[in-house]
């Protein structure tokens, strides 16, 4: 018995009293240590003896390592004795050494040096992941110089965009579904591939977006059940991140996705027993959340092309969806005056009632035109605990998850209507001018915004696309401007109406200011969608807004002289002074 358990045990204690002279594991991690080259290589060897007597299955794949596996086979030695404390110091020195490339890359001025571009960029990092604002862009954008350019193919109003760079996705009323491709900035279209100094001027840039595809659906189809399309209006659209899929939702019930390439319809759902009105995808993944006037909002997964759950809890029409990166999104309900956070994994929801008005008295402005909410029709949110929304009395209000009144309303954000002449409100021959109403305000159509930033885009029917920010202190949203148009262009006409009814879908107001009087967009805008360009919006912004004849929904608003169409919005950075490191007249 002394022989077969006693003896062997004793000879491994007895081998492992030179151990001192090894060097220990946490040693090893530091930089400052450096093994001298001749006793660092028997080491091995007796391990690997160990190990053979252990197992000879081994041993053939251990003797057998090449000189370039050996510094990884010692790197990962090193890091496997090495505390939970060490590996994050490693890691962090590791990111920094990254970011301080990037740094090294793009080249930086005394100011850069000034504000520790690497701190900020740390503190990005942080804020992106928490899901709060991290970046003031709005008064970087050069807003009032911005170039528009109309685009249409001959259908009715376009009720809403999607965009998924470098490509846009219309929807209209009859049924179509069009694919374009929007044109690069002008300094991209035409490069220059030789030293040589071209003897011609160059080409002028292309602004139009070029149609790729379209698809049409069939009303006389409608009872045609293995028909793959639409068969009523077309209300909403949205693309997919990762440029695979296209969903659309219509009034007839139906929610199509298709191949975004293509065009070709994939899967046709008909799970909402009313017309889908909102559609919106889970930033970075391919869940789907859809609004319907059933009162209900569904979730979807399109990587297993397969319905998930439904969300009740509206007393109304739900008319419009948003969502970004955490699984969660945000609806309203029209007439039930709500707007309702979905927290998906908790199986709750968050419910802000809204109904309030600005009290604070204007002097120009007839108390009677300070109408109350009736329907609360568009939400965006800004970041995971911040959303604003928009209503029919033209009021913009901006939410917190943390109260349940809003933060902000901002009234009139568009302006009122043009009161109706006394003969359009009675019928006698000489009508009383005490029996005209006050003017309306104008509905809030449209609203988006840059997700995680402080920039929020409106629309309405007064013909502009109107840029708001978020206040510093996270508690106001104030004006920035038009797109398209000088301040003090728009400021001239009362209201927003222009007499101007000339047809100038080409023409773009560029840098060079010669066009004095506003550019008005001819219709009512039923979406916004935008995208920046190049890397963290270094290029500017891009903004499509769809517009038509009347509204989204229905035809009790038509607009005059109205286009059906979209217009591209091409918004660059600000011109930076020489005295801020920059060159003057660069675009940043």
């Amino acid at each position: 018995m002394s022989s077969f358990f006693t003896v062997p045990g004793a000879q491994k204690k007895r081998k492992r009293t030179p151990a001192p002279t090894d060097f220990p594991k946490k040693r090893v991690a530091t930089k400052s240590f450096k093994a001298p080259s001749k006793p660092a290589t028997p080491a091995p060897r007796k391990r690997v003896e160990r190990d053979e007597s252990i197992s000879g299955s081994d041993s053939e794949s251990n003797v057998g390592i090449d000189e370039h596996e050996a510094p990884e086979s010692a790197s990962e030695s090193e890091n496997e004795g090495e505390t939970a404390a060490e590996k994050r110091l490693r890691l962090a020195e590791r990111y920094l050494d990254n970011v301080r490339q990037e740094v090294d890359e793009a080249g930086f001025d005394a100011e850069e040096i000034d504000r520790d571009i690497i701190a900020e960029r740390l503190q990005e990092d942080v804020a992106e992941a928490k899901g709060k604002v991290y970046r003031t862009i709005a008064s970087e954008l050069a807003v009032d110089e911005a170039s528009h350019t109309l685009f249409r193919c001959n259908t009715l109003s376009t009720t809403s965009v999607a965009i998924c760079a470098p490509h846009i996705y219309t929807v209209t009323k009859d049924q179509c579904l069009v694919k374009w491709k929007l044109q690069d900035l002008p300094a991209n279209q035409y490069p220059q591939t030789t030293k040589k100094k071209p003897k011609k001027p160059p080409a002028p840039p292309r602004r139009r977006p070029t149609k790729v595809a379209m698809v049409k659906g069939n009303q006389k189809k409608a009872k045609d059940k293995d028909y793959k399309g639409h068969v009523a209006d077309i209300l909403c659209v949205a693309a997919s991140q990762d440029g695979k899929f296209v969903v659309t939702g219509g009034a007839d019930r139906r929610l199509i996705v298709y191949d975004a390439k293509s065009l070709k319809p994939l899967r046709i759902f008909t799970h909402h027993r009313d017309a889908v009105t909102g559609l919106a995808f889970r930033r970075g993944t391919n869940q789907l959340y859809s609004a319907s006037k059933d009162r209900t909002v569904k979730v979807w997964s399109l990587d297993e092309l397969a319905y998930i759950e439904t969300l009740f809890g509206h007393q109304d029409q739900v008319v419009d969806i948003d969502a970004l990166a955490q699984e969660r999104c945000v609806s309203v309900g029209a007439r039930d005056r709500t707007a309702r956070l979905w927290k998906v994994v908790e199986e709750t929801q968050l419910v802000f009632r809204g109904g309030s008005i600005d009290k604070k008295q204007k002097p120009d402005v007839d108390p009677r035109s300070l109408a109350h909410e009736g329907s609360m029709d568009r939400v965006a949110m800004i970041d995971e605990e911040l959303f604003v929304t928009g209503s029919d009395n033209g009021s913009l209000a901006l939410w917190s998850i943390q109260k349940k009144k809003p933060l902000f309303i901002l009234a009139q954000a568009h302006g009122l209507e043009e009161p109706l002449l006394p003969t359009e409100a009675s019928a006698e021959k000489t009508p009383d001018p005490k029996v005209v109403p006050p003017p309306q305000p104008r509905w809030i159509t449209a609203l988006r915004t840059l997700p995680y930033s402080d920039l929020i885009l409106s629309g309405s029917w007064d013909g502009y696309v109107r840029v708001w920010r978020l206040s510093d202190d996270k508690k106001k949203i104030e004006p920035v401007g038009v797109l398209g148009n000088p301040s003090s262009a728009v400021d001239l006409i009362p209201n927003g109406v222009s007499a101007d009814d000339s047809d100038d879908e080409m023409d773009v107001d560029g840098a060079n200011g010669t066009k004095t009087a506003p550019w008005l967009l001819k219709g009512m805008v039923n979406d916004i969608a935008l995208f920046e360009r190049g890397e963290r919006g270094k290029d500017g912004l891009c903004v499509v807004a769809g517009v038509g004849k009347d509204h989204r929904l229905g035809k009790w608003k038509k607009i005059k002289g109205g286009k059906n169409g979209a217009v591209v919005f091409e918004v660059s950075r600000m011109r930076k002074s020489p005295e801020n490191g920059a060159v003057d007249g660069e675009v940043e």
